[in-house]
């Protein structure tokens, strides 16, 4: 393990603490006041900086996200709401949408609302809000690395429907400031259902402030309507009063292997408050998530970026279908997908 700049066995710390927990590791919570009330909550500290939650109640996405103690991704004002109060209607998903680190947007619809096939489709679909079941929590030791994971399924499915299951890991090392995720989208039913995707990763002050940059993948860029602003998509300023979003695609990804974006920002304000160096960077296969959709929000309160791997665009199901582009997965087929993130204190250069 490699912890305070210096390399350890497992002997060696565990002769140093009482139990790991006084150094890092993984815990469950719950919260108990207002729409957060029995919300359930994996805590994973790995030590070297990075801290999160991973939330159980809402299909294992990732809430609360710190480096130093300082925060990295953005929270949305409605908090991490029950999953009971959720409304899948048109665009309610926007009152309860927890924000955090990481929303997943699908699996049967990504983007607006959609109406297919005499379906009715909300807003970014349901997996972000359906809970969790057969979760697993574990830490323990791989030689002398300390390894934390998180595991559970999620299921999208009615009576007469598609069903779809994501299966998904989140997992941890400590010493590491790397969130690994990986996942897999089956679909469980016995006719040939439609399949989108994406992950909304989401970044706020203070990583995003006046002084950050955003290193794009090579790529066709394009905004969502043609009368858009381009210029800036890859700096940030301060809130701004009306300011209207502003999507951009990043489509046919020019990579082999991974594609990654790295948010830079040389001013980040460690807990000394001296200014720290930092760069995040996100990384995942382009040959199963060929796309990115930028989010760029610098306003009042909803002050965020949004980057967000997919393998569609946000424009509804529908408008996938007419153009040819919905992805299906025929009855026991399935998708593979990896991301990884990773903050580096003191690496800023481009």
């Amino acid at each position: 393990m490699r912890l305070y700049n210096r390399d350890w066995t497992r002997r060696e710390i565990e002769e140093r603490v009482g139990r790991i927990d006084q150094i890092g590791g993984i815990q469950r919570v719950r919260g108990a006041e207002g729409v957060e009330d029995g919300v359930e909550l994996v805590r994973i500290r790995t030590g070297a900086g990075l801290s999160f939650d991973v939330i159980p109640s809402r299909g294992l996405d990732i809430g609360m996200s710190e480096f130093g103690g300082v925060p990295v991704g953005w929270l949305a004002p409605g908090g991490v709401a029950h999953p009971a109060y959720y409304d899948a209607q048109g665009e309610e998903w926007l009152r309860t949408a927890a924000g955090g680190l990481l929303m997943t947007c699908g699996l049967m619809n990504v983007g607006n609302p959609s109406e297919d096939g005499g379906i009715s489709y909300g807003l970014h679909g349901r997996v972000h809000h359906l809970p969790a079941r057969h979760v697993g929590v574990e830490g323990s030791w791989d030689g002398d690395e300390y390894e934390m994971a998180v595991k559970g399924t999620v299921d999208e499915t009615s009576i007469f429907g598609d069903h779809l299951r994501l299966t998904r890991e989140i997992r941890s090392r400590l010493g590491e400031n790397v969130i690994r995720i990986r996942d897999k989208v089956e679909n469980v039913g016995y006719t040939r259902a439609a399949h989108m995707l994406l992950y909304h990763f989401n970044f706020g002050f203070p990583l995003m402030d006046e002084h950050t940059k955003i290193d794009f993948p090579e790529a066709t860029l394009s905004p969502r309507e043609a009368d858009m602003q381009v210029d800036g998509y890859d700096s940030w300023q301060s809130p701004e009063k009306g300011y209207d979003e502003r999507v951009y695609y990043h489509r046919n990804i020019r990579s082999e292997d991974r594609a990654s974006v790295r948010i830079r920002n040389d001013r980040f304000p460690a807990p000394s408050g001296a200014a720290l160096p930092i760069s995040v960077e996100l990384s995942w296969d382009a040959a199963t998530l060929p796309n990115l959709i930028q989010w760029k929000m610098p306003g009042q309160g909803t002050h965020v970026l949004g980057l967000e791997p997919a393998n569609c665009v946000v424009e509804g199901r529908a408008a996938e279908r007419e153009r040819g582009t919905l992805v299906f997965l025929e009855p026991g087929e399935s998708r593979h997908y990896e991301l990884e993130l990773k903050v580096n204190p003191g690496v800023t250069a481009p």
